[in-house]
This record gives C-alpha cells, sequence and structure tokens, in this order.
C-alpha cells in the first residue's frame, strides 16, 4: 500500500447514477481504485459471479484489447497490489451491502433518498 494514496483515512466512497440508485463501493481510495482496475464493468454486475466477471471482462477486452497491460502500468505507477476481479466483487458486495446499510445518499433538492444499488 501506497501511504500518498490512502493517507491513512479510510473514507467511505459512494456512488450514484442518474437513475436514482446509489451504493457504498469502497472504504478509502485503495479500495476503490483496486476495483476500477480489476472490474471497471463493476456497475454491469448483479449476480457478482465469476462467470458473469467473465462475460463482461471479455466484452471490455473486445473493446481495448490492451486493457490488462494498462491496468498493470497503472498499478505500478500507484504501488497498488491488485486482488483478483472475485476479490474485487466480493469486496464491494460486501462493502455495499454491509458496512454500507448504515449509508443513505439523500436527494437533496427533493429530500428523498436514493435506492440502493446493490442489494443482498
Amino acid at each position: 500500500m501506497v501511504t500518498s494514496i490512502s493517507g491513512g483515512d479510510e473514507r467511505p466512497v459512494l456512488y450514484a447514477d442518474s437513475e436514482g440508485s446509489a451504493a457504498l463501493v469502497a472504504i478509502g481510495l485503495e479500495q476503490l481504485l483496486q476495483l476500477l482496475l480489476v472490474a471497471p464493468w463493476w456497475r454491469d454486475c448483479r449476480a457478482f459471479t465469476e462467470e458473469e466477471s467473465r462475460e463482461l471482462a471479455a466484452e471490455y477486452l473486445e473493446d481495448m484489447p490492451d486493457l490488462i497491460a494498462r491496468r498493470d502500468r497503472a498499478a505500478t505507477a500507484l504501488g497498488l497490489e491488485l486482488p483478483t476481479e472475485a476479490e474485487a466483487l466480493a469486496a464491494l458486495r460486501r462493502v455495499a451491502t454491509e458496512a454500507g446499510r448504515d449509508f443513505i445518499l439523500i436527494f437533496t433538492p427533493e429530500n428523498t433518498p436514493y435506492d440502493r444499488l446493490i442489494n443482498d
């Protein structure tokens, strides 16, 4: 872990989409970067299975064949150790469904909560 990335602070990272859904997706910048580098297709995962992730990865690799090389260069430059896809998606699901229970994002113009993006 590079201290310049985390700085010792483990702050929650929330994601909100334009359709009114939100989720806690990471605890700290390091965990967020790991997710984005290892599984940039996380938003399309619904079942969080290895098969689903493999299919989504294939689509991404079709559009960007050098994705893995780019990912590895970015991780090296940032000093990040990368988890497997399964580990990154499991961490996302755990953070969103366990720690995320305590985080409710409010759409302030209407004072209404966002729907949960990731459910148990």
